[in-house]
């Protein structure tokens, strides 16, 4: 016998074979869009929107007719929370899903009783119900999201209800459109840069000099990041990131939801700055009442001749709170998983699609207009002595009256519960508070008097400010609970990219669940490995809560 005689029978084509109905539907779907890698993640919406769900004879087609091979088209669709992939012979999810979130504010909030509720009367074969990471509602916590209908203050009932009722679809609210905000005076800041009035030095000074910072979570100076970014040479490129996945923020969601304009002027502004041929607008999937203002917007400033067709481009994420990190944010944007990039070198100077790349988040290009018009000398006066500029302040938690509160950088939470949110909920007493959401850490109230704001003395209690995002515990909350329901988070999070994150985090929530007490020398020598090797900001500060759980909470260990 030869070695041809013992090779294998040619048994036809390898792989999934392609279904010709399939590939109609996609390509039915798709129309006249241009096929390009990077709208990849938008394709994938498309088909799950459609079809509640996406097959694998549809992610066959969707390969076939984008000229990519099935295992890239796998590997980005499964990466992201909200697709749901659906393999040969398996059941496709429900109808209709109840999303319900089980972030630390929600966790406060009763998410817990209301998951189980809903578990136990809604039927399965109509309705998924699924834990959700935060949403961006922690003020109205518990919140859900039932089909594309956000939802505060949820209960069993009331989602049953809507449920029957069919109340699944987009609520909008009411907020100041393009011709209201034309009409008050909006665009002419941005018609004196074009037009040389206002120069783009100038703007940076003012910047400066206002001591605007991003307020997304590094606080990195506006002005100085537009100077980064010009230094290189062009064609450049502009990216917002609207992916607020920090569980207890919700700022930018209020001021999306209230007045987009402000963003998109302070956009274009800038754009203008670094002379940015195209703004890619990343907004996350859990806000679908702001993607839907933010098309009708778009197109408005289209259609009066603002900016030209495609100039700004909205994107949707599909549920990574690791996308709130810039690389994996543009990562993203180009069609891939939302996995953080190796630095240097920096998006400045080699971003989105290898070119300088200008970053901002959505509260910091709201501020523009009001500091180039009222003066550096206005916005900065607004902040506690050393501390310049006034915050919007992500609060919830045990306190009477949560939501965004616009107070001066370098408040305490002391006063922000004080004087911002009517004092603790009733019954309650101030026990400890996250300064920065989950990955700020967790101080106890003694510490509660500490000015708030970017380095300083937070910095030294091996804190930070981040995005702003205040959440209030009182006696009622065992800090290695909250620390646990943390770490969950962390864990489900870890992009996987890079070992330290991937088995850090899960090994802390296992240790943290353990009972007896904790292994302390191993939690420290896990968190130093975490912090000294993890590629970016989730496995750096994920051990945060932990060490000072360790640090400051001992009697709830």
């Amino acid at each position: 016998m030869t070695m041809q005689d013992r090779r294998p029978r040619d048994r036809g084509p390898k792989g999934r074979a392609l279904d010709d109905g399939a590939l109609a539907e996609v390509r039915e779907l798709l129309g006249a869009r241009e096929r390009r890698r990077d709208l990849l993640i938008e394709f994938l919406h498309l088909i799950q929107d459609r079809y509640g769900c996406l097959s694998a004879r549809h992610l066959r087609a969707l390969a076939e007719d984008m000229r990519l091979s099935q295992a890239e088209v796998y590997e980005v669709a499964t990466f992201y929370d909200h697709f749901d992939v659906v393999k040969e012979g398996g059941t496709p999810p429900a109808p209709l899903t109840i999303r319900v979130c089980d972030s630390v504010s929600c966790m406060l909030g009763g998410a817990e009783a209301l998951l189980g509720e809903l578990q136990a009367s809604a039927d399965p074969a109509a309705i998924r119900v699924v834990r959700a990471p935060c949403m961006g509602r922690c003020a109205g916590a518990p919140a859900a999201r039932i089909g594309d209908r956000e939802v505060d203050e949820a209960s069993a009932e009331s989602l049953l209800r809507m449920a029957a009722a069919g109340e699944v679809g987009v609520e909008v609210p009411d907020y100041v459109g393009f011709d209201a905000y034309r009409q008050a005076g909006g665009y002419q800041l941005l018609q004196q840069v074009r037009a040389g009035a206002r120069t783009t030095d100038e703007i940076i000074a003012m910047l400066g000099d206002a001591g605007l910072r991003g307020l997304g979570g590094a606080g990195f100076p506006a002005g100085k990041k537009w100077g980064f970014v010009r230094s290189y040479p062009g064609p450049r490129l502009m990216s917002i990131n609207g992916d607020e996945g920090e569980p207890g923020t919700f700022k930018d969601r209020i001021y999306l939801e209230k007045d987009p304009h402000r963003t998109f002027e302070g956009a274009l502004i800038a754009a203008h700055a670094v002379e940015a041929e195209r703004i890619y607008f990343y907004m996350r999937d859990e806000y679908p009442a702001v993607l839907a203002i933010l098309r009708t917007e778009i197109a408005a400033l289209e259609t009066a001749g603002i900016v030209s067709p495609g100039f700004i481009e909205l994107r949707r994420g599909a549920g990574a709170y690791i996308c709130g990190e810039e690389s994996a944010m543009l990562e993203s944007i180009e069609g891939r998983r939302g996995m953080p990039r190796h630095r240097p070198p920096y998006i400045a100077e080699v971003g989105l699609f290898g070119r300088p790349t200008l970053n901002h988040n959505v509260e910091t290009l709201w501020w523009i207009r009001d500091i180039v018009e009222k003066g550096p000398a206005w916005f900065a006066g607004m902040g506690k002595p050393g501390h310049p500029g006034i915050r919007s302040w992500s609060v919830s938690g045990r306190v009477k009256e949560p939501g965004v509160k616009l107070a001066p950088a370098g408040i305490t939470v002391r006063e922000l519960i004080e004087d911002y949110c009517g004092g603790m909920a009733d019954g309650h007493e101030f026990k400890a508070y996250l300064p920065g959401g989950a990955s700020g850490g967790i101080l106890p109230a003694m510490l509660g008097d500490i000015p708030l704001d970017f380095g300083g003395e937070l910095a030294k209690q091996g804190a930070f400010v981040g995005s702003h995002a205040v959440v209030v515990f009182s006696q009622a909350d065992n800090i290695k609970d909250v620390t646990l329901n943390l770490m969950k988070f962390f864990k489900h999070e870890s992009c996987g990219k890079c070992t330290p994150c991937r088995e850090g985090t899960e090994k802390l929530v296992t240790l943290l669940k353990e009972d007896g007490p904790l292994p302390e020398n191993d939690i420290r020598d896990l968190e130093m490995v975490m912090r000294d090797s993890s590629i970016c900001g989730l496995g750096q500060a994920a051990p945060n809560p932990v060490n000072h759980l360790l640090t400051h909470f001992r009697s709830d260990l």
